[in-house]
Formats: C-alpha cells, sequence, structure tokens
C-alpha cells in the first residue's frame, strides 16, 4: 500500500525550481540545484580516466539560415542606419528570449499562461485560482458563492500566498456535503472532466493497492517495499552489532567505506543468487569515496523496461457521480465573482484579467465576470474539423451584434441562423468577426463561450475560416473590466505617464518590454485557437503601438523613420514573438497585420529581419475611393492606379478591399450611401443617379480586387449595397437600435441591392474558378487619362475599364500579348447586375488582330460602354 502512498506534483507557482510532495500531516519542499548530473554507467571510465567531451561547436545565424538584413538584400535595399537597426534588434532579440527561457521551459509554456491562470478545476476536488497583480497587498476571490466575503476565499503567506513576480494563487477546496465523510486518500482524484462517465467502479482502495502489489512486483522485488526498515535495520546490526550504540557520544570511529565494503563483499561471497539486481563496486584507490557503480546488465535492461504503476493510480480515481455524491462544488457554474485586492491606494474589486466568460455592467450594477464550466455532459462537442486555408482569401468582415434584422443586439444563434448561409452562397472563404471578444472572453451580449464554439463549428461544417480582430495595440482605459490600474498601481500592465496613453484615443498603452505583459499578451494569442479553434487574426492598428507617436506623424517612406528615436522596439519585438509562436503552435493560422506606415518587412519571414505576418493591409485603397466619391467630380478622377497596385516588393502578400467597417461603423459613410444617399432624398434624376451609383459600385470592387493584391476583403452587407450606416445605442440617440443592424429584406426582392449582390456573387466566383488573386500581379500596361481607360493582364485574364462618365468606345483597341480568341467571362454592364446590356451576346467572342498594342505582340478591339468593365478570358490560342 505503500508504494502507492506519496503524490508527486509540480508547484503551480510557475517560476519555482522545486517540486512540491504533499505528505498527510505537511508539505515538504525537496529543492534542486539548477545544475544536478546524476551518472550510472555499466561501462563508465575511472572518474580519473574519463575523457573529457568535446566541447559541442555552437551554430552561427548564418549556419541557421538566419540574416537580420536579409530582406533588405532581398530587395536589393542600402540604408546603413536601418541594417544596424535590424541588426541590434535581432540581438535584442536573443536577450529577450534568454530571458525567457530563465522563467519559462519554452516559448510555449510562455504562451500557454491561462492554463494556470484564472479559475481551473483540480483533480483533487477543488479550484485552482491565479492571478498576476504585483503592486497588491492582499488578494481574495469574492462572488455570489461566498456572499462577497473578501475574507473567505483569499491568498495567504507561504503556499497560498503570492511568488516574487507578484502571482497570486488561491485554492478554494469543494465543500463536504451533510453526511459525507472526507475521502480515505488525502491525494484522492476525480474524473469529472475527461472520462467523466468512468472511475465509479465502487472497487475499495484497498483492493487497489494489494493488486497492484500482487500483479506489478515480482517474488522479491516487493520485499524492501513492504519491510522499509529492514535494510537499514540489519545494516546498523551489522556494523554495531546487536547492542550498537544509541547516541552519538557512544558512537566509535567508523571505518571508511573502503574498508566496511570489502568486508561486507567477504561476507557475501557464498551468498546464493537473489532477485535483487546484481552490482559491483570499482574503487580506483582514489582517497575520496566516490566510486564507479557497475550494474548487471540483465538487471539493468529489466529496470529499466518497468514501467510506473500509473495504471493502479489512475484505477484509485473516482468518477463524476462519485464527486456530485460527497461534494458540492466551491464555486458552481454560472457563479458571478470579482478579485478582491488590498492595494497601497485602498481596496478595491476588478474583473479577473484571465476571466473567459465577463457580463458587462448594466442596469447600474458594475461588471462580474461569470464562472463558465457546464457538467461534461453537457458542455459544447467540437463536430467538424478546421477547413484547409484556402490559396486565396476571401474574407468576410462580420459584427455579431449588429447582423440580424431586428432592432435589437443580435446573439450568435440569429448569427449562425441568417449570416453564415448567406457568407457560404456569397462565395467568400472566411468570416473576420470584430467586436466578438474580449481579451480571454467572448461578448457575453451575444451569447455563451459554448454559443461562440458552435458558430466556429458551424462555420468550419460550411469550409469557412474564422478569423478574429485582435487588438493588442491599445487597451481600453476602464478600470473595471479593461486592465488600467489593475492592482492599483498604474504601471501594471501598461507604461506610466503621457507613454502609457494614446496620444489621441482615450485608451492605454500596453508595456511590451514586460516579461508578465508579453506572457499575457502571447497566452492570448494563443487561446483563442487553442479554445475556439480560431483561423487567423486581423491585428488591429499597429502604428499605435510601433511608434511613440502612435502613427500620427508624417511619413514620407525615408527608411530613417522605421528606425528612429519614436519606434518602439518592444513593441516590434513582441510582434516577431507573436509570429513565431503562433505559427509554431499552429502551423496552419494566418496573421494580417493592419498598418497605416506600411512598416518596411512587416511580411517577410522574422530570419530575414522581417516581422512575420502572412498579410498586409493597403488601407490607401479605401481612403483613395471615399475621397473621389465624396469630393472628386467623376470626369476629374485619376487613371494613376499606384494607390491601386501599391508596392510591387510587398504586393504578393497585400489584403485589398474597397470599403470595410471603417466606412460604414466609425462615423463615415458607406460607398453605397454616398453614391444612393441622393436618390433616397428625391432632389435629382433618379434613374441617371442610380445608373452612376451601380456602375461605380461594381467597378471600383472589381478592380480593387484585381489590380493588386492576393487576399479581398468586404465588410458585411456592402456587397449588396447596404443603404444605411451602422449607428450603435447611445445618448446622442437615445439608446436606439434602429440603425443596429442589417438590411437582409433588400435581398428578397428585384431590383438594386440584388443586383449587386449576384455581381459580387459572380465576383467571387471568378476567383474561386480562375484563381485571379494566387496569380502573378498584373502590369498594368495601358492607362489613358483622357479616356480614362485602363487596362492590365493577370494570368490569362484581360481586365478593361472605362471610368469616362459619357465616353463609350466601339472598337477600342488592347495590346495583349497571346493571339488568340477571347471570351468574355464576366460584364459590369449586363442588365441582371442592374447594367443597360449595351454589349451584345454576339460581341462575347473577340479575336486578335495581327497590330502591337501598348507594346505587346496583339492587339484586341473591344466595345467599352462608358462606366463599365470587363473580363476576357483567352479561351483559344492562334498559331502564326
Amino acid at each position: 500500500m505503500t508504494s502507492l502512498a506519496l503524490s508527486t506534483k509540480f508547484s503551480l507557482y510557475p517560476n519555482s525550481t522545486f517540486l512540491q510532495f504533499r505528505c498527510p500531516n505537511k508539505t515538504q519542499r525537496i529543492s534542486f540545484p539548477k545544475k544536478t548530473q546524476i551518472a550510472c554507467s555499466a561501462t563508465e571510465q575511472p572518474k580519473g580516466q574519463q575523457k573529457r567531451p568535446k566541447k559541442k561547436k555552437s551554430v552561427t545565424d548564418s549556419e541557421k539560415g538566419i540574416d537580420p538584413v536579409g530582406f533588405l538584400t532581398k530587395f536589393s535595399i542600402s540604408h546603413k542606419q536601418f541594417s544596424q537597426f535590424l541588426r541590434e534588434r535581432h540581438k535584442s532579440m536573443k536577450d529577450l528570449t534568454d530571458e525567457i527561457f530563465n522563467r519559462h521551459i519554452d516559448l510555449r509554456d510562455m504562451a500557454s499562461g491561462f492554463e494556470i491562470l484564472g479559475i481551473h478545476r483540480h483533480p483533487e476536488h477543488r479550484e485552482d485560482y491565479m492571478e498576476w497583480a504585483p503592486g497588491a497587498r492582499y488578494c481574495a476571490l469574492v462572488g455570489d458563492f461566498n456572499g462577497w466575503s473578501p475574507t473567505e476565499n483569499c491568498a495567504r503567506e507561504g503556499h497560498f500566498g503570492h511568488d516574487d513576480y507578484g502571482y497570486w494563487f488561491i485554492i478554494l477546496e469543494d465543500k463536504l456535503r451533510d453526511g459525507e465523510k472526507p475521502d480515505e486518500l488525502y491525494f484522492q482524484q476525480y474524473n469529472y472532466i475527461d472520462d467523466y462517465d468512468k472511475g465509479d467502479s465502487g472497487v475499495p482502495i484497498e483492493e487497489i493497492f494489494k493488486k497492484a502489489n500482487d500483479e506489478y512486483w515480482e517474488p522479491g522485488e516487493d520485499r524492501f517495499i513492504k519491510n522499509r526498515y529492514e535494510i537499514p535495520a540489519k545494516l546498523y546490526e551489522q556494523i554495531f552489532g546487536p547492542n550498537g550504540p544509541q547516541t552519538l557520544e557512544e558512537l566509535e570511529e567508523i571505518p571508511d567505506a573502503e574498508t566496511r565494503y570489502k568486508a561486507w563483499k567477504e561476507q557475501r561471497k557464498d551468498d546464493l543468487p537473489s532477485n535483487t539486481p546484481c552490482y559491483d563496486v570499482i574503487d580506483n584507490g582514489k582517497e575520496y569515496d566516490i566510486f564507479n557503480v557497475v550494474l548487471d546488465p540483465v538487471s539493468q535492461e529489466k529496470f529499466r523496461a518497468k514501467k510506473p504503476p500509473l495504471a493502479y493510480w489512475l484505477e484509485t480515481r473516482k468518477g463524476r457521480q462519485a464527486w456530485l455524491k460527497k461534494y458540492s462544488p466551491c464555486i458552481p457554474h454560472g457563479s458571478k465573482y470579482r478579485v478582491y485586492f488590498n492595494t497601497p491606494s485602498g481596496p478595491l474589486e476588478r474583473v479577473p484579467a484571465w476571466a473567459t466568460y465577463v457580463q458587462p455592467d448594466a442596469e447600474g450594477e458594475q461588471a462580474f465576470a461569470i464562472h463558465w464550466d457546464p457538467p461534461p455532459e453537457y458542455a459544447y462537442k467540437w463536430k467538424n474539423s478546421r477547413p484547409k486555408v484556402p490559396k486565396s482569401l476571401r474574407i468576410y468582415e462580420c459584427h455579431v451584434g449588429i447582423s440580424g434584422s431586428e432592432p435589437k443586439i443580435s446573439s450568435f444563434s440569429d448569427f449562425i441562423e441568417k449570416v453564415l448561409p448567406h457568407v457560404k452562397e456569397a462565395g467568400y472563404n472566411t468570416i473576420q468577426l470584430i467586436g466578438a471578444t474580449n481579451l480571454y472572453a467572448v461578448s457575453s451580449r451575444y451569447g455563451t463561450p459554448d454559443d461562440f464554439k458552435r458558430l466556429v463549428d458551424e462555420a468550419h461544417g460550411l469550409g469557412l475560416l474564422v478569423f478574429l480582430d485582435i487588438v493588442h495595440s491599445y487597451s481600453a482605459a476602464d478600470e473595471m473590466v479593461g486592465l488600467s490600474l489593475f492592482d492599483g498601481t498604474n504601471d501594471c500592465y501598461f507604461h506610466t505617464g503621457k507613454r502609457g496613453h494614446h496620444k489621441y484615443w482615450v485608451t492605454r498603452m500596453f508595456k511590451y518590454g514586460d516579461l508578465d505583459v508579453l506572457h499575457f499578451l502571447l497566452s492570448n494569442l494563443n487561446w483563442w485557437p487553442t479554445e475556439y479553434q480560431i483561423d487567423g487574426f486581423h491585428f488591429h492598428s499597429l502604428s499605435s503601438m510601433m511608434y511613440t507617436h502612435n502613427g500620427f506623424a508624417s511619413f514620407t517612406g525615408d527608411l530613417e523613420e522605421y528606425c528612429n528615436q519614436y519606434v518602439d522596439k518592444d513593441a516590434l519585438l513582441y510582434l516577431i514573438l507573436a509570429n513565431e509562436i503562433l505559427h509554431a503552435l499552429h502551423p496552419d493560422i494566418i496573421t494580417i497585420a493592419e498598418d497605416a506606415t506600411f512598416y518596411p518587412g512587416l511580411c517577410e519571414p522574422t530570419s530575414q529581419g522581417g516581422l512575420g505576418f502572412d498579410y498586409c493591409v493597403n488601407l490607401s485603397v479605401s481612403e483613395m475611393w471615399s475621397s473621389f466619391l465624396e469630393t472628386v467630380p467623376d470626369h476629374d478622377w485619376s487613371m494613376n492606379c499606384q494607390h491601386i497596385n501599391g508596392n510591387r516588393k510587398f504586393a504578393d502578400k497585400t489584403l485589398m478591399y474597397a470599403e470595410n467597417h471603417n466606412q460604414s461603423i466609425s462615423g463615415g459613410r458607406s460607398f453605397a450611401e454616398i453614391l444612393f444617399g441622393e436618390i433616397r432624398d428625391g432632389s435629382h434624376d433618379t434613374e441617371k443617379l442610380l445608373l452612376r451609383g451601380c456602375s461605380l459600385h461594381k467597378m471600383i470592387r472589381l478592380i480593387t480586387l484585381t489590380i493588386g493584391g492576393c487576399a479581398y476583403l468586404n465588410f458585411m452587407g456592402n456587397e449588396f449595397g447596404h443603404p444605411e450606416r451602422v449607428e450603435f445605442p447611445m445618448p446622442s440617440n437615445n439608446f436606439s437600435f434602429s440603425l443596429a443592424k442589417r438590411r437582409w429584406d433588400l435581398l428578397a426582392k428585384e431590383g438594386l441591392h440584388r443586383n449587386l449582390f449576384r455581381f459580387d456573387k459572380d465576383l467571387m466566383n471568378l476567383d474561386e474558378n480562375e484563381r485571379v488573386l494566387t496569380r502573378v500581379l498584373p502590369s498594368i500596361h495601358h492607362v489613358n487619362e483622357d479616356n480614362m481607360v485602363i487596362a492590365y493582364l493577370r494570368g490569362p485574364l484581360l481586365f478593361v475599364f472605362n471610368f469616362h462618365p459619357t465616353d463609350s468606345y466601339e472598337g477600342y483597341g488592347i495590346g495583349v500579348e497571346e493571339a488568340g480568341e477571347y471570351q468574355l467571362v464576366l460584364n459590369t454592364d449586363e442588365i441582371k447586375y442592374g447594367g443597360q446590356g449595351l454589349i451584345k451576346d454576339d460581341q462575347y467572342s473577340r479575336k486578335t488582330i495581327s497590330k502591337r498594342g501598348d507594346g505587346l505582340r496583339n492587339c484586341l478591339e473591344v466595345p467599352m460602354p462608358s462606366r463599365t468593365a470587363q473580363v476576357y478570358k483567352l479561351s483559344r490560342i492562334l498559331r502564326i
């Protein structure tokens, strides 16, 4: 029985170097030095004759394929100051990694804080709570489970306390039910999470221990386990006789170890073989008593092959039913709670930073966390596997709360029922959710954590990836739900002084150079793919964090602006770590950078001096279109596509969009609101404005998707020209929900919005069938400012645009390289898209003429009505 009576477990303090052994009466700590080496070898040479092992040759960065300025060399960029900055940043990354490894086993451990921080159920009928609050003097967990008492469940000194880094640890024991007796074993564990329906076999513990000793140990092996004092007693008797000394004063001089060993060997030379391992000790004549132990190879192999008796140990576990019968949970599922701190500035309560379910303040009540621990039989079970990452991303940006057609806050269930089927039908392959989560908690306004899991699962079942808009570039200044003054100090998670506040927004700026802040943020990134199977992240507003001026400065493109004193090197190191850890732990994950300053190397590998993102957003395209629509007359539109085509060195990693949530939510106006707003006012020629708006709406989307990127994004409803902006309930509108919705009903009837949706759907199908976004970026070979015509080739497709508001062209010549027959595959002027249908069916197939055009060998003459665009595909090559 004693063979299984010691419970060994790692300390829950993340930075300690000791193992804890919990015994019935007290807790013992056995500390190990940092470097401990124990050697036992059958072929080990004598100590004095051992050869010193050769020092392993260190591998240089170049041998590892690491070049801190690699992407500069790749693009033939020469800039001494920026190159030096990249080399210094690489050295700082090495130092940071070494610092991390001093406190964490590896980078995965660094990014897995959610496994021990927050509230977690422990197998030994208890809940463990851990929180980082270095500025607090006292920590307790309060909630409706303990009458909000700040003294009942608190951290104490010692084991129930905090470590030197400010991590507080609280154990909450389950409550023994009336009439029940405590467990016979102090280490009794229960299967109430994994294998919750197993373990209630009813076999007494004594029988399990007897079975272990009978089945596990061979005859003779358990002799000294059952009689643990036999050897010491006999050894004592052999050395001192039956009446040996009982005190140190009576103890005479003891012979040296060599003499005692040789005498013992002489006495045992005629002993019969036994089941105990055969061994010998070789003395090399040294003055000090260090010997090499030579073990019998058969016994050694037998010992190594013997597995620990874990199966018997696990058999002592009881099941969930036994736990429920004996105990009541210390924190029932659904309980409200907060963390209570006593700080130098007084007592305060906070929503725990690692809380996974938070109820916001409502009806005058402050926010609180909700303990989410449903019974295993009711917890959500995943049904669908993650889809494969598509070669091209067509992202549908969504906001769950405004996704319904009713003037109310929509739920995850509403989104699953109404929006997901629409996204699938529309031809998108990814959804990107904004405003759906806090740092570790999904928004309770929309549903429970299990509801969100169901949303992700159903999306995966439809073949849709799920991305989150992650905001690590700043944090809300709220003190209860946010992290501001979390432990009563101003520098827990954030910088102090001006640097700790955004220059223009009322937000706080993270302290990226602090290891515990990095631990929190990196764990947050790992949390969503691990717990909710999220497929990617859109990193919001990186310029706010990468510069101490928060990106509010003029950028000319000089590389000096990306390495001067205003650059936050700690933030850059965090982004590098984030990408390296995410791609190592989740190889298929996608990371997207949103940076208005186009920081060099955003999407280059971290080993080559980049930040490691998969895509970066081209923000200037949307700004250009908004400017054209609102301030520039149609005749004055420039055909210079520099903003759209972007920097070709980085365009193969660019995500493009004509408009996203900024035009609809962040105080702006959507393109549909600009184009069709006057029509609703009834003050102009309705038909003329309708045709203009419909034409430009389609052309802008077509050119944005096809001309300069490898991924595309659209905000929910904009694909069919949603006529209204989004406005959340607020005091200025008397908390009205009238504009906090989407008009899905517009798609149910023929007309403008259904026509625009048809075109957008066929545009998505064009990419799906022709792989437009995955092809080599086009070279714009035809630009005519006077005629307002643009043309370019991308793969086998020819794209032609006539932005002129009045002029049409019957046979406009466009240069092409391949001679042959070109088929019209997409035409913005088709009647089903709300066009005039000016191009007839017999004009859909065009043959090239033997004439050079635009520097290419052949020419294709095509009809081009005003404000229309066409896509031609080379269907048959003519050999000349």
